[in-house]
């Protein structure tokens, strides 16, 4: 558990570096993600069943990560009730395009298979 536990903060870290290093427009984590991702496929093998169990509780506690998140919005609920009709258009605007970003990927990787 330790190992697998290193092993994704490892990553984490190399994407923080990179992305300070390189200063893209990406979350550190992202690109640690990707990097794991990577380095998962080139090893050619099934992950260690150790990095699944730990991906898993790390999962399961997945909710406490959202307190931050809650506290952010307590904290700026005025700012919030001031810009509220921008906040929603981009919130909405940004869903539907996501929506038919997947619709259009999942279109083409199927007509792709078939």
């Amino acid at each position: 558990m330790i190992g697998a536990l290193t092993t994704l903060l490892v990553c984490q870290l190399a994407g923080e570096i990179l992305v300070r290093a390189l200063h893209l427009p990406v979350p550190g984590p992202v690109i640690g993600m990707v990097l794991l991702f990577a380095g998962l496929v080139l090893r050619g093998r099934p992950a260690a069943l150790a990095l699944g169990a730990t991906a898993d509780a790390l999962l399961g506690n997945l909710g406490l990560l959202f307190v931050p998140a809650g506290v952010g919005v307590m904290l700026y609920l005025p700012l919030l009730a001031r810009d509220w009709a921008p906040i929603s258009l981009a919130v909405v605007a940004g869903t539907l395009l996501g929506i038919a970003a997947t619709g259009r990927l999942a279109q083409a990787l199927l007509r792709r298979l078939g």
